[in-house]
């Protein structure tokens, strides 16, 4: 089944992560198949492209688009899965789809893309509880000149996607949005929300 230029991936677990663990229950905290923040976009690479070099091999993890999973209701109502779905739980995505992959256990970012985790807010006087556009560089790529992971970047406004990165918020941002690298002044600190460190949303068992 390998295609051209196409992965065919599989889910990691349900299509939707929209559990959360409270104790030793599970919480179903979304039923909207739109809503893309609960959207499981972690997957399992079964054919690599035929035609496209890719550092990706086969059995790899990857980071997908949320669209790749997300089913939607078409005009008459009918509940649709996304264009790239090929049947039993199989799907045909685009690279420029993919992000990120995992591979000996560790993750790596495709070209194009880097990672930034937020820090916590610094003014006392606001009820944000991160720094906007600003964040420690958890995984970039190989374009970036003189920027490094665990360096403080600022990136552009409205360039950030959320994703979670082993038990980690991170943003998603593309590497020619990232603007500016700062020198850390000794009181930065990562943020992460209370829902990821008490559980978070999990994937139920296939």
């Amino acid at each position: 089944m390998q295609a051209l230029y196409n992965f065919i991936i599989k889910p990691i677990g349900e299509r939707y992560n929209n559990v959360n663990k409270v104790g030793d229950n599970e919480l179903i905290v979304n039923t909207e198949i739109f809503n893309h923040q609960y959207i499981n976009r972690e997957a399992k690479v079964l054919y690599t492209p035929k035609l496209l070099k890719t550092p990706i091999k086969v059995g790899d993890t990857v980071l997908v688009h949320h669209n790749v999973f997300r089913r939607w209701h078409n005009m008459r109502g009918e509940e649709k899965n996304s264009r790239g779905y090929l049947g039993n739980n199989m799907y045909s995505v685009n690279g420029d789809q993919v992000f990120a992959y995992k591979q000996n256990n560790n993750w790596k970012s495709l070209d194009g893309y880097c990672f930034v985790k937020p820090i916590k807010s610094l003014n006392n006087l606001s009820v944000d509880q991160e720094e906007p556009l600003i964040g420690v560089m958890k995984y970039t790529d190989d374009t970036l000149i003189m920027i490094e992971e665990g360096d403080l970047v600022g990136f552009m406004p409205n360039s950030e996607f959320e994703f979670i990165i082993n038990g980690e918020r991170l943003y998603r941002v593309l590497t020619s949005n990232i603007s500016i690298k700062y020198e850390y002044q000794g009181q930065e600190e990562e943020y992460n929300p209370s829902w990821l460190q008490s559980g978070g949303r999990v994937n139920k068992s296939s």
